[in-house]
């Protein structure tokens, strides 16, 4: 029984010594990129009311929650995202503020992902909200700031696919597929089964236009010329061409910003976050197999807790983003652990002194007795060692 005590349950880890300094390192790296955004810090709870996170939100189904019950029999869960919870503070504290909001966060989610999965059931996640804006502008600064992120955090080979959610819902509509089909659909492009979603597309009666919109939900869009085929193919779909000239104009945005490089457009691009309305992204490297970066435009979710506003946002998952890292063999630097006073029993008091002289001086100062002290090579260049024999 004491054995089995050491052990973590399955699905989340101990991060310790240089791991953890590590990521801490790196969570500070990209809460200064942030904070030159002109972003604040924001906590919310670990756990919230269900509803925070409920069906008609869309963010997580109702099996993959941890659930619990305080003492009044309200059922709890733990975040298993955390924009949500930022929304609904938002609304509450901010509700009458018009001016556009900057806010940023960082915390662990929990999903209890399938066993199979082998996935981390807790992950870190450090992200941004840009709250009142529904600008073109505001989708630019997103999506740069995330670029930064990335490159401040080390990596040189990234790339951020962007696409927009009423591509697929306009798809939807103009072809008059129903729910289930809908779902089925979702399902394969997720799957990148583009021979299915061919096949299912087939059996429906559409105009050529709208087929080889359908066509490009599998293709990767770079060019300019590119993206002005899909607008003319686009031209009786309203809801398709939005979101294609929205595209085109955030293009012309970040390209003034330098990121353009860094970005690909991504038409048949869904999230399995529901309440996305507009813009939406993910971000990649080498050495992950994951998204180590997603975000979007989330103009309707604000108003489920009771303010209208405009929103967007990303985040990015921490251990995803430290195993890309380390896979590259990207080097995290960790700053100076400070001083060691190593000391034999009779040199204690001025030991004690020194060290308290240093710490005044805004010093780190660890205390190791000469029984205790084992000359580490390690600890020996990141640290400086003072002998009182």
């Amino acid at each position: 029984m004491k054995r089995q005590l050491l052990h973590t349950p399955e699905g989340v880890r101990d991060i310790y010594n240089e791991e953890c300094e590590k990521k801490q390192a790196l969570q500070e790296k990209l809460e200064r990129a942030m904070e030159c955004y002109g972003y604040r810090i924001i906590q919310t709870p670990t756990f919230e009311y269900f509803d925070i996170f409920g069906k008609e939100i869309g963010t997580t189904p109702s099996k993959d929650l941890y659930k619990f019950f305080d003492r009044e029999g309200n059922t709890l869960v733990l975040r298993p995202d955390i924009t949500p919870s930022i929304a609904r503070a938002v609304a509450m504290y901010f509700g009458e503020t018009d001016m556009p909001l900057r806010l940023y966060y960082m915390g662990n989610t929990f999903i209890n992902n399938s066993s199979y999965q082998g996935r981390l059931k807790e992950n870190t996640q450090l992200g941004a909200e840009l709250i009142g804006d529904n600008s073109v502008e505001a989708d630019a600064e997103m999506i740069s700031m995330a670029v930064e992120c990335l490159l401040e955090a080390g990596l040189t080979e990234i790339q951020l696919n962007v696409g927009h959610s009423d591509f697929f819902m306009g798809l939807m509509e103009a072809a008059d597929f129903d729910e289930d089909t809908m779902e089925e659909l979702r399902e394969l492009i997720a799957n990148k089964n583009y021979f299915g979603l061919e096949e299912t597309v087939t059996r429906k009666k559409l105009d050529g236009n709208l087929r080889e919109l359908f066509a490009m939900l599998g293709s990767f869009y770079f060019s300019e010329d590119e993206m002005a085929k899909a607008r003319s193919l686009a031209a009786d779909y309203p809801k398709i061409l939005s979101a294609i000239v929205r595209l085109e104009e955030l293009n012309k945005v970040l390209e003034m910003y330098g990121v353009s490089k860094y970005v690909s457009y991504e038409l048949g691009m869904i999230s399995n976050y529901q309440y996305y309305t507009g813009i939406i992204f993910a971000g990649y490297t080498y050495g992950s197999g994951e998204q180590i970066l997603k975000g979007g435009r989330y103009d309707k979710l604000l108003s489920y807790y009771g303010k209208h506003a405009a929103s967007i946002g990303f985040a990015i998952v921490v251990d995803q983003l430290m195993a890309a890292l380390s896979r590259q063999k990207i080097a995290i630097d960790i700053p100076s652990q400070g001083n060691i006073i190593v000391y034999k029993k009779e040199r204690l008091k001025d030991a004690v002194l020194l060290a308290m002289e240093m710490r005044k001086k805004g010093g780190r100062v660890e205390l190791i007795g000469m029984d205790f002290w084992k000359n580490r090579e390690d600890r020996v260049k990141r640290e400086q060692v003072t002998v009182l024999e």
